[in-house]
């Protein structure tokens, strides 16, 4: 089956920059062309969300993000009835949107959402690629221009929050990590507006405390705080107060393990 591109005229300034660091671009139209679902996994912060932006505005696709919590339950994303005027009305929640018009639906963190998310997904996750909506009567054929794409950080799992091996099955996966020194150099440097050669040594203190990640952190800098860090420096603040405030500060809240991460960014960054 031919699947055409939306919107393909969209001006390259509209697509999210994404620095690639192996063959996911080429792998998530792949998946989309073929009409398979996609897994990304990574640690937080890593590019995941931005990469997904990325290809559905390359593809010229529309792209419905929802972030999972604990609290987000199948309604949440099928739709439910609400009161409008006195009345009644079926209000389609954003995987049923998809469905409908076609796109990419990206369920970030999918590990946080509960348990029935998984039961809904399954049908759209095979050669079916339908969504029964029970309440409505309804059963959605996905069109061919629509895309499951979910997330999750491997780092976080725990007996209670994993996903389950027939769900992890039903999807193609990706497998990402934070960027090759230079090339986060880049990255941070485009996005902050700081020289290369000032956020050099911020991308050589992340990597250090990300060495620490499962002894006295339960995760590593990520590349967005980088960027919020190079940022600070960039509109004039002073390069120890911006990573305390975007570096150590929002890692731990233990001050003995505050007091060895600015030990060790002193030691990075005199």
């Amino acid at each position: 089956m031919t699947i055409v591109l939306r919107d393909q005229s969209r001006p390259v300034a509209e697509i999210p920059a994404y620095s690639a660091s192996g063959n996911e671009c080429a792998l998530f139209e792949s998946a989309w062309r073929r009409q398979l679902p996609l897994l990304l996994k990574g640690p937080t912060g890593c590019g995941k969300t931005r990469f997904v932006s990325h290809m559905a505005a390359k593809l010229g696709l529309p792209l419905a993000t929802v972030s999972c919590h604990d609290d987000l339950a199948a309604a949440d994303l099928t739709g439910r009835y609400l009161l409008k005027g006195g009345d009644t009305a079926w209000m389609d929640g954003p995987l049923t949107r998809s469905v409908r018009e076609g796109g990419v639906c990206y369920l970030d963190e999918i590990v946080e959402a509960r348990k029935d998310v998984a039961v809904v997904l399954h049908p759209l996750t095979d050669d079916r690629r339908i969504l029964p909506l029970e309440r409505t009567g309804e059963l959605l054929q996905a069109p061919p221009d629509f895309m499951l794409v979910v997330s999750y950080n491997p780092g976080y799992q725990n007996l209670l929050k994993s996903l389950k091996p027939s769900t992890r099955q039903r999807f193609v996966a990706i497998e990402f990590d934070f960027l090759p020194r230079a090339q986060e150099i880049a990255v941070v440097s485009r996005e902050s507006g700081l020289a290369e050669e000032r956020v050099a040594p911020l991308v050589d203190l992340a990597t250090r405390l990300r060495a620490l990640k499962g002894h006295d952190l339960e995760e590593g800098v990520s590349t967005r705080l980088l960027v919020y860090c190079a940022s600070l420096i960039d509109v004039g603040m002073p390069v120890r107060d911006a990573v305390l405030s975007a570096m150590i500060e929002p890692l731990t809240d233990e001050p003995d393990v505050k007091s060895a991460l600015l030990e060790v960014s002193r030691a990075v960054i005199p």
